[in-house]
């Protein structure tokens, strides 16, 4: 099996495992107790915060554990466009948002939010002369994403903030599920940020959300005490524990890690393009880790199913997409619905080995050259 699916999913690291289960077996206390188990698990806790906060250049008081981005999106987005009812309903995002942004958007345009969505540019960035045009006095929200995780197109956060900001009461939600641990990443200017462990080799069902110090939230889940007064619960501290470790080891090793996948990623490039029927939907300066790509004439999720009888994992649209429409964020760059239905993702990592690469274009090519293109 050739695996070229590391953006849906990345295998935990050994020492992430390891620290999860030896914290599941020292710490039996619940951190919200006040007997000496719980105590020490809520110490614990507190120098885990506080380490995870330092990695990240925020304070651990604006750390939220969740279960995964989905969950950090959904209280991000409606947490705040709740919060801010009466200053407005109105919300901006963009079609390169992933399901668990565009999903709570539509739920929020049910209960009456007008939603608008921010032009995509043919390099796959946002206009932000139309985001300044969307603007209004009562927007409250603006929900983007740092990294699109079909195209893997770097978005200009921090112009983006300065532009929200000219509005003081409308806050900047940024997914940032594709950037930790890939590329650097501030959240600086930011009001909320998203991040799930399983993107950067930590375990699934561990999340976080940044919450600036100061800003107010409806909660998602009441009832309760927990970490955090935004997210009752009793605080899995394993799962702390583990994406302590997994978020030191992708930060440390990031510029090695990255330069490795930069190489892979234009290895693929070169070979692609000696192929008339092949598109490479990423723009140049998109993260190295994500390759969308389109074969003309052939739908994408129909070269997913043939590339997997080969025993080659590659992805159409984001894992949590709906299956059978068009990618909306290659439509939105190439304008050209055939195209959009044709691509498909390629992610690396810097496990991906040269014998994978060399392999994956050997079948690659003699499936193309089986559907006579």
């Amino acid at each position: 099996m050739i695996y070229l699916d590391y953006s849906a999913n990345t295998p935990a690291d050994p020492a992430v495992l390891e620290v999860f289960v030896r914290t599941e077996n020292s710490f039996g206390g619940n951190p919200n107790s006040s007997h000496p188990a719980g105590l020490a698990a809520k110490e614990k806790l507190e120098q885990t915060t506080g380490s995870i906060a330092a990695f990240l250049e925020i304070q651990a008081s604006e750390v939220i554990y969740t279960s995964g981005a989905s969950e950090a999106n959904n209280l991000a987005v409606k947490g705040i466009a709740r919060a801010q009812r009466n200053y407005g309903k109105h919300i901006i995002s963009t079609a390169l948002e992933h399901p668990s942004v565009s999903g709570p958007l539509t739920w929020l345009q049910e209960q009456g939010y007008e939603i608008d969505l921010a032009d995509i540019r043919r390099d796959g960035k946002i206009d932000t002369d139309h985001l300044r045009e969307l603007l209004r006095d009562d927007t409250v929200l603006v929900a983007v994403t740092a990294v699109d995780s079909e195209l893997g197109v770097i978005q200009p956060v921090q112009t983006i903030a300065e532009i929200v900001h000219r509005y003081p009461n409308c806050r900047l939600h940024v997914d940032a599920t594709q950037a930790i641990g890939k590329i650097p990443f501030s959240f600086s200017g930011l009001d909320t940020a998203s991040l799930a462990a399983h993107k950067f080799y930590g375990l699934n069902g561990s999340g976080m959300l940044f919450k600036r110090k100061g800003l107010v939230l409806d909660p998602l889940i009441h009832g309760g005490s927990g970490a955090s007064l935004y997210r009752s619960g009793t605080p899995t501290l394993s799962l702390v524990a583990a994406l302590e470790v997994a978020l030191r080891s992708s930060l440390e090793h990031l510029p090695e890690r990255y330069e490795r996948v930069a190489a892979l990623n234009q290895k693929l490039r070169d070979a692609f393009s000696r192929y008339s029927s092949v598109t490479v939907n990423s723009p140049v300066d998109a993260v190295p880790h994500i390759l969308n790509v389109s074969v003309s004439g052939v739908k994408g999720t129909k070269m997913q199913q043939i590339l997997s009888e080969h025993g080659v994992c590659v992805s159409v649209k984001s894992a949590c997409s709906s299956e059978g429409t068009p990618s909306k964020a290659v439509f939105a760059v190439s304008r050209d619905r055939k195209n959009a239905l044709a691509s498909w993702r390629i992610s690396l990592s810097h496990r991906t080995t040269e014998d994978e690469i060399r392999e994956f274009l050997e079948i690659f090519d003699r499936c193309v050259k089986e559907l006579a293109l």
